[in-house]
């Protein structure tokens, strides 16, 4: 499966409706208590972009965009304007945003994730679609200017020595979550301006 390392019109996003999405079963017994079993160890990401066309010129560009990507067969970058920093929306990411490992003198590369919590509890998400020039990385709470790399395409940092045993990495950053179209077909709608719309463009995220 291709994936294509282009972000989809931001100012069409913007407008997008969707969020994460779970897959769990449920199981309601004769006594009308339940069993519930979480089918996806990790959740999936859907969204609606027909809600960002507001004007015939942005009608053009989902159809150019959705031709160019070949309907659902190649991947590609979206902004989730509800979800895109390592950090609260109204903060600017910082290099101790997120733990993504721990130092063992031997280890070079760490992914980037963004930790979810709430009471006692957190979900890691993993996180491959780094914006380019957006990440900062931290050694025991100490910003690291040089030594490291970031591949924007898997979300790996690599440093050219190892971090020593106990330390702490961190990282702050801003991404993009990787999408396809979920439909091969655009319904398109022209009124008597002969200006459009469409009903549903949906997007799915890929998950490696």
């Amino acid at each position: 499966m291709a994936f294509q390392e282009v972000r989809f019109p931001d100012d069409i996003s913007r407008g997008a409706r969707g969020g994460p999405e779970r897959r769990t079963q449920i199981v309601e017994l004769a006594s009308g208590d339940e069993e519930r079993n979480a089918s996806w160890a990790n959740s999936r990401r859907r969204y609606d972009v027909a809600y960002g066309i507001r004007r015939a010129d942005d009608l053009a560009a989902v159809v150019a965009f959705f031709e160019a990507r070949n309907g659902r067969l190649h991947g590609f970058r979206f902004k989730d304007w509800a979800d895109f920093k390592s950090c609260l929306p109204s903060q600017v990411p910082g290099a101790t945003d997120q733990v993504i490992g721990t130092g063992d003198g031997t280890t070079t590369q760490f992914q980037l994730v963004k930790r979810y919590s709430s009471g006692a509890q957190s979900w890691t998400r993993s996180i491959a679609k780094p914006v380019a020039g957006s990440v900062r990385v931290a050694l025991a709470g100490v910003e690291q200017m040089s030594g490291w790399s970031v591949d924007t395409t898997t979300g790996l940092i690599t440093f050219g020595s190892a971090p020593g045993a106990g330390v702490a990495v961190t990282a702050g950053f801003a991404f993009d979550v990787p999408v396809r179209f979920d439909t091969d077909a655009l319904d398109v709608t022209l009124d008597l301006e002969r200006l459009g719309s469409i009903t549903s463009i949906p997007l799915l995220e890929i998950r490696r």
